[in-house]
């Protein structure tokens, strides 16, 4: 019996330069920027996929009867006291001033355009995204989304797109509804506890606002939900270690939201202050 001769693996061409190998150390700090690319992607994948057939609108029905029912409470009760306390934080301030006849439209812009978007974004993102994160781990912990990738089903289209346009609409919703809340708790707080006059309050809040104030509130609302839900399905696809793994993939998923939400605010106010001029300037 012949023994065939050993197989010789290919010389290298000449001036070929092996890489070098990389570090551990070095893999470890390109690991965010791979998960960041990863997340990008995904970005990308679920926006091409809203605008293609077949639309799930079951799906998207009832995830957004679901995110809107466990968050219309708790932003309901959330908005009272957080224009409350922009009431009276902005009326001390202005009455030191000698400006009180302004803490209507300050506090009111203070709501609409910074607290409510970010108080709807952090409550959908704890309790919606949490439960969109462990549901997908789950799913792709028991092999189901491998499954569907195997029938031909695209996971992202039949999954990941209803649940982050459910997340959005409910934004734009409960963005609305924590406005109006929050504009009337910070009145009644600064009419009643402050010795406001109702009259000074309306006439500074029709002085000082204007109507890309509301746009710029509904725009970040929007984007502040499409960040939670992609977010949450990304973290979701990608479990690490079995049932623990998706529990630790929901908390990642709550703290990378809340972070990611403070940057985007800051971003978008700085260029709506820079685009915007003020009223009457």
């Amino acid at each position: 019996m012949t023994v065939p001769p050993p197989v010789r693996p290919p010389e290298p061409s000449p001036g070929h330069v092996p890489d070098p190998p990389r570090p551990a150390s070095a893999s470890r700090l390109l690991a965010p920027l791979r998960e960041t690319g990863k997340l990008f992607v995904l970005a990308a994948a679920v926006t091409r996929a809203i605008f293609r057939r077949p639309f799930q609108l079951r799906e998207f029905i009832e995830q957004f009867w679901f995110i809107a029912s466990v968050t219309i409470l708790p932003a309901a009760l959330v908005s009272i006291p957080f224009g409350a306390v922009i009431a009276l934080q902005v009326g001390s301030l202005t009455e030191q001033l000698g400006a009180q006849s302004f803490t209507g439209g300050a506090s009111v812009l203070a709501v609409i355009q910074q607290a409510s978007p970010l108080i709807v974004a952090l409550l959908i993102a704890g309790a919606g995204g949490s439960a969109i994160c462990a549901d997908l781990g789950s799913r792709k912990i028991r092999e189901e989304l491998d499954a569907m990738e195997v029938m031909g089903v695209s996971p992202v289209q039949r999954l990941v797109v209803p649940r982050v346009l459910a997340t959005m609409l409910v934004a734009v919703l409960l963005n609305g509804l924590v406005s109006v809340v929050g504009t009337l708790g910070g009145y009644f707080f600064n009419v009643i506890m402050q010795d406001g006059t109702p009259g000074a309050y309306l006439a500074s809040f029709s002085a000082l606002a204007q109507l890309p104030d509301l746009y710029i509130s509904e725009f970040k609302a929007l984007i502040f939900g499409f960040i939670a839900g992609i977010v949450a399905a990304y973290r979701g696809l990608n479990p690490r270690g079995g049932p623990k793994g998706v529990g630790d993939a929901v908390n990642q998923s709550v703290v990378i939201t809340f972070m990611l939400l403070f940057f985007v605010n800051m971003v978008l106010t700085a260029i709506y202050l820079q685009i915007v001029p003020a009223k009457g300037s």
